[in-house]
């Protein structure tokens, strides 16, 4: 017979420890949502070894003699650009990553490489890095950072088209806004 009650100063009363600290760890659940495997297809997103991912190729095998379908999945990392691969039953959970993508405006590049952007509120970010400029280039980087560079310099009118997901953000594309 377990007593629910707790008594002050006993080590289980927690919450009444006013010195007790709470680290709040990221557990990547609000970056993510379940999703049953067999409903991923080719062209969606899905984690893999904790990386976000867009699926470039799905292959289902039959029910073994252990009655499950796997799903084999090919999927691209959406930030570099790097070949994965994963096997999962596909009546198992696993997660997909929320995936936005949002348009800035672009100002200016210092010469750290970060863009000086205006938001759709007309409010300005200073924290991101052109592609070249970053810790680990992404393919692409050079040619993309090259057009970032030249339509600033020509000052024309563009938009970075910034990638979001599991708490990165990348510049992946831009787009020459048409008068």
């Amino acid at each position: 017979f377990l007593s629910c009650t707790r008594q002050q100063g006993h080590p289980s009363a927690m919450a009444d420890d006013p010195d007790q600290v709470f680290e709040s760890t990221e557990s990547g659940a609000s970056e993510s949502y379940p999703i049953e495997a067999g409903q991923i297809r080719k062209g969606g997103f899905i984690m893999i070894k904790g990386r976000p991912c867009k699926v470039s190729d799905v292959t289902s095998s039959k029910t073994g003699k252990h009655g499950h379908a796997k799903c084999h999945f090919v999927a691209i990392d959406i930030f570099t650009g790097k070949k994965i691969e994963d096997l999962v039953p596909a009546s198992h959970t696993t997660y997909a990553p929320f995936v936005k993508k949002i348009e800035y405006q672009a100002m200016d590049v210092d010469e750290d490489g970060f863009i000086t952007v205006l938001d759709a509120e007309g409010n300005t970010r200073e924290d991101l890095k052109i592609p070249e400029a970053m810790a680990q280039p992404p393919p692409g980087a050079d040619e993309l950072s090259k057009k970032i560079r030249e339509h600033l310099a020509d000052e024309k009118d563009f938009y970075v088209i910034v990638q979001a997901a599991c708490g990165t953000e990348q510049i992946m594309d831009i787009k020459v806004m048409t008068n």
